[in-house]
């Protein structure tokens, strides 16, 4: 039998090792800002054409490269930062793992034009596919300039798996955001399609940040600063108050480098414990600095993840720290007792009588007796005719619709549940999950029909998004005002909200927006969905009942009528239950 084992050839072998460190143009990006920093680099300009498909382009004004290292840059595992395998337990730059030029030039067309301070002619290299095309002598300013053309032309199945302009904008923005907020010493400018997205000046770490997401969150940051043996915790938190239902605003940096670690993660959000409600997210922007020997930074190809000696210690430093920092800004809020309740504290004066608080206690109240005092609360009586109305039902299942009756009652618990009995036993709708559906089937509707009115708003809201929501929105606007909403472009990132849908019940379209900006970009990564359902979706979950609302028999019934009209009543757009029954039998084994 033949050998059957070859060895790859370099390019192949390039293109593999590209599918780990470049899946897309932010990867890219990431990549050449990385070793623009590495480089020393206080000027460092980004210019992208068509979400970088057609080109994503770095130049800076580092240190630049002799014409052997221009061309010594592009072979695999060729890097400046390591000598010793010892080298990678004492890390302090970005890039370092000798694979990033290689595999990008093994999937695209790629120009290098590069020249040291003390040469007087500087090196231009051409290399398409891992191939040389040129190598040249050129006349530039010292640094590098880096231009990666036409990405993944060679390799059609990738480009074909590439996302919406929209998507892939917003992740080249997150990539430039996790480089220039830990440089802010550092100049950058940043262009898409000839228009200015950025430009940015150095300064410190807190204008740096207010510059890149708006001078709103200057109030909302809160310094975190601490120093251990271990690891110098230092940042911003934001305020309870400014926490958001869309994330976007939570950085987390180990020695200067963008990192994604659950495990510590989880420390900063149980620091907000019983402040914030499971459903929002405080922004944050944690720096954590520690011995590079106490670190691996080598356990994955992307380096965003990294592995600390003692997490646990390290875990309780960032907790106590997240803590701490909330305490001293008086964030907790105070015990909120209800007045009427609250004994009088009695001031004391010289030679007055001493007498008992009046308290309000009924001190005869005897909670296991079953006189009026205990059947006057209204919501007990409430319960006792909806296991009245149980008892009544036979206990055949017959049918898990509700019961035809004039005198039929809609009970609602906790804000999050609707229950109503059926032939069956009990039925529990899921009031937001519910509503979801309903409007779910009403926007595809209107989608694929026409238009709904829009209601003016007496005072238009203007929103400023962040540069890849913006363009998100330019892209869905024409749907969004489809549906009622009368939204118009103003520029720079600026959106005015001049009207909504006027049967929406929206109150605060600026956060109905977000809600709907953040969804949409979670339901873009289902590829099985189209692009008229993430709308739909999206607007579903943006504008429906939130859970904690209160509703009277009119709205629950209304909103029961309507579910059970829906073609799929008994699922979210997404896929979750809207209705639980419980079984009359299951009921009757409980007791």
């Amino acid at each position: 039998m033949a050998d059957i084992i070859r060895l790859l050839s370099d390019a192949v072998a390039n293109q593999i090792a590209a599918g780990e460190v470049i899946q897309r143009p932010a990867s890219v990006l990431k990549e050449l800002l990385e070793n623009s920093v590495d480089a020393g680099a206080t000027e460092v300009h980004v210019i992208i054409r068509d979400a970088g498909r057609s080109l994503v382009q770095v130049v800076d004004n580092g240190c630049g490269m002799s014409e052997t290292d221009a061309r010594m840059a592009f072979e695999r595992h060729a890097t400046s930062k390591i000598r010793h395998a010892d080298d990678l337990f004492a890390i302090h730059t970005m890039g370092f793992r000798g694979e990033a030029l290689a595999s990008i030039a093994a999937v695209a067309q790629v120009e290098l034009k590069t020249r040291r301070l003390e040469d007087e002619l500087g090196t231009a290299i051409v290399i398409h596919g891992s191939k040389l095309v040129s190598h040249e002598a050129c006349s530039m300013n010292p640094g590098s300039n880096f231009s990666v053309k036409n990405l993944f032309y060679n390799v059609p199945a990738r480009r074909k798996f590439l996302k919406s302009d929209a998507t892939e904008f917003r992740h080249i923005i997150t990539e430039f955001h996790r480089v220039c907020l830990v440089c802010p010493n550092i100049t950058f400018t940043f262009h898409h399609n000839d228009t200015e997205v950025y430009n940015l000046f150095p300064g410190v770490l807190r204008q740096r940040l207010i510059t890149v997401f708006g001078k709103q969150l200057n109030q909302a940051l809160i310094p975190l600063e601490t120093e251990t043996s271990i690891v110098r915790i230092s940042g911003f938190i934001g305020k309870p108050e400014f926490a958001k239902k869309t994330m976007g605003e939570q950085f987390f940096f180990v020695n200067n480098r963008f990192v994604r670690h659950p495990y510590l993660q989880k420390a900063i959000i149980q620091g907000y414990e019983q402040i914030l409600p499971p459903d929002v997210y405080p922004t944050y922007f944690i720096y954590l600095t520690s011995d590079p020997a106490f670190i691996d930074v080598n356990i994955h190809p992307s380096k965003t993840e990294i592995k600390f000696e003692d997490e646990k210690a390290v875990w309780q430093l960032l907790h106590a720290t997240v803590r701490e920092a909330i305490g001293k800004y008086n964030l907790v809020p105070s015990l909120d007792f209800n007045q009427d309740n609250v004994p009088e504290i009695p001031i004391f004066r010289k030679n007055g009588e001493v007498k008992i608080p009046p308290t309000g206690v009924d001190h005869l109240y005897n909670p296991f007796s079953t006189q009026a005092g205990r059947a006057d609360k209204p919501t007990i009586r409430h319960w006792e005719k909806a296991f009245e109305l149980l008892r009544k039902e036979s206990s055949e299942e017959q049918s898990a619709l509700p019961m035809e009756s004039a005198d039929m009652k809609y009970f609602q618990l906790k804000g999050h549940y609707i229950l109503l009995s059926v032939r069956s036993g009990l039925m529990m709708i899921d009031q937001k999950r519910a509503h979801e559906r309903v409007l779910f089937e009403h926007y595809l509707s209107i989608l694929g029909t026409g238009k709904v009115a829009s209601q003016a708003d007496l005072f238009p809201r203007t929103l400023t998004l962040d540069p890849a929501d913006h363009v998100l929105m330019l892209d869905m606007m024409d749907d969004l005002n489809r549906l009622g909403f009368d939204i118009h472009d103003l520029g720079h990132g600026t959106i005015a909200v001049n009207g909504y849908p006027s049967d929406a019940g929206i109150h605060d379209p600026a956060q109905v927006i977000e809600t709907f900006l953040e969804e949409y970009k979670e339901t873009g990564r289902d590829p099985l969905v189209t692009a008229r359902e993430k709308t739909a979706r999206s607007m579903a979950v943006a504008t429906a009942i939130p859970y904690g609302k209160e509703l009277g028999q009119e709205e629950m019934r209304q909103l029961a009528d309507q579910l059970f009209a829906c073609e799929a009543p008994g699922y979210t757009p997404s896929g979750k239950p809207t209705v639980v029954i419980l079984r009359l039998d299951d009921i009757e084994k409980m007791f």
